[in-house]
């Protein structure tokens, strides 16, 4: 279960890193980036592995993660330099998709590494803490925490001295305000997950003796 783990992981960051150019309205409360919608689904899965296989392992996920994101950014650079055919009429609009500017991507890592190993700090102490009770404590205070760096550092990065500082200050309010409300909503997915690789892991271990018998 744990590679499965790791590959929707992995898979949904780089999905984030793509749809990341489009901006999405909440009727008048706010305008975010579409990202946002699949990079809060990383920490709960960073948050299952560290309940389930311990900390390192979701550390190793992390740098997985980063490593991947970082060659990604690499070969869509090259595909994009590569020189367009004549019947491939939309070479602005694929390099407009793919194309993040430097400061944007450099701020997605940077933010990225910080905000997923605090994630996984913080529940990792908590777990010492309490054990196998008060996984939703452990989950929400990590996850909110790590979102709260996560979207300070990225948007501080990525744009300021774009805009004024009261715009900068709102656009981290209302992103933070969302990934809140989500991380709230997700917890009984984390309790489902959970509870589905410990068992799939139960099934596996009990396989395995079987037929070493």
């Amino acid at each position: 279960m744990l590679l499965y783990l790791n590959g929707i992981f992995v898979g949904l960051l780089i999905l984030s890193n793509i749809v990341a150019v489009k901006l999405f309205s909440l009727g008048t409360w706010a305008m975010l980036p579409a990202a946002v919608i699949i990079y809060i689904f990383t920490f709960p899965i960073t948050d299952v592995i560290v309940e389930v296989y311990g900390k390192k392992e979701a550390q190793r996920t992390v740098r997985a993660g980063f490593i991947t994101q970082v060659l990604a950014l690499i070969f869509i650079a090259i595909t994009v330099s590569l020189p367009a055919a004549p019947v491939f009429s939309e070479q602005a609009s694929f390099e407009t998709i793919l194309n993040g500017s430097f400061r944007v991507v450099l701020a997605s890592l940077i933010s990225y590494m910080i905000s997923q190993n605090l994630d996984v700090f913080v529940f990792g102490r908590l777990k010492d803490k309490h054990g196998s009770s008060k996984l939703w404590l452990r989950n929400n205070a990590s996850t909110m925490l790590s979102q709260l760096i996560d979207t300070t550092i990225f948007i501080t990065i990525a744009f300021i001295g774009t805009m004024p500082l009261a715009v900068l200050g709102g656009l981290i309010l209302t992103q933070y305000i969302f990934k809140f409300v989500a991380s709230v909503v997700l917890t009984p997915v984390v309790y489902l997950l959970v509870n589905l690789v410990r068992r799939q892991e139960s099934i596996a271990s009990s396989n395995s003796q079987a037929v070493g018998e």
